[in-house]
């Protein structure tokens, strides 16, 4: 609705929908991440995070999820009712990691009726990186580590857009050849150190730094938030990206 001041035209926000612009940039999000070896439970309001519980090792996802869960609620003071919504890294990733996070988040969403946001895990983990490195200008690729010379991987820029899709790939001498010609690529992830020597390339560097934090969910599901990008909880299922496949154990003699 067009309000005439001193000649000039300007455009009034309706107080209910100010109201609602307000209360969505203060969003509560329990955001979770166990798609690699750490389980990561971060707690953020307005995209901040306030609370983080997080630990990298093998097979602790299940013991530990709603220990961390429960401590990042406690740290943070708010009741599980106080959540306006709950996040989680989709994927790809491990399948057995990503199926522990996705059940207890779709549980939780079950139960408190509240919305799920899924985030993609590379483009989580690519945003780490750049909130540490607000001048990066080059290409960040996330890494996380398949099986031999095999990742899951992607390419970023700076504005978290995607210059390569997710992806599994098997690295070799000719992977991201024309890429690493033209631009700075920092290789991040747990599958990032393996491919250093097949891709030592003098636009190349590899960081060992671990991305994979449910903290740097905090703004990517704020804005997923604010748009209303939520799944739907009864159907919502991991990006696995590849079958899992089952290696019976071998009998012993």
């Amino acid at each position: 609705m067009g309000v005439a001041t001193h000649g000039v035209n300007t455009v009034t926000t309706p107080f209910h929908k100010r109201k609602s612009l307000i209360f969505a940039a203060m969003a509560k999000i329990l955001q979770i991440e166990t798609a690699t070896q750490t389980c990561s439970v971060a707690l953020a309001i307005g995209g901040e995070t306030i609370a983080l519980k997080e630990e990298t090792s093998r097979n602790i996802h299940a013991g530990s999820l709603t220990l961390f869960i429960a401590d990042v609620m406690k740290q943070a003071s708010l009741r599980y009712q106080d959540l306006d919504a709950v996040a989680v890294s989709k994927g790809p990733g491990s399948y057995t990691g990503l199926r522990i996070g996705v059940s207890t988040v779709k549980g939780l969403c079950f139960a408190l009726d509240k919305p799920l946001i899924a985030i993609d895990t590379l483009k989580m983990m690519a945003n780490g990186f750049l909130l540490e490195n607000p001048d990066e200008t080059g290409l960040i690729c996330p890494m996380i580590d398949a099986r031999r010379m095999e990742v899951f991987t992607a390419l970023y820029n700076r504005k978290l857009e995607a210059v390569e899709p997710v992806t599994a790939k098997i690295i070799d001498a000719d992977s991201f050849a024309e890429e690493l010609a033209a631009h700075h690529i920092t290789f991040i992830g747990d599958g990032a150190l393996k491919c250093a020597e097949v891709l030592e390339h003098p636009h190349a560097v590899f960081l060992e730094s671990n991305y994979n934090s449910a903290a740097h969910l905090s703004k990517l599901a704020l804005a997923a938030y604010q748009q209303q990008d939520f799944e739907d909880v009864a159907y919502f299922e991991p990006y696995y990206l590849k079958d899992f496949v089952f290696t019976a154990p071998k009998k012993k003699v």
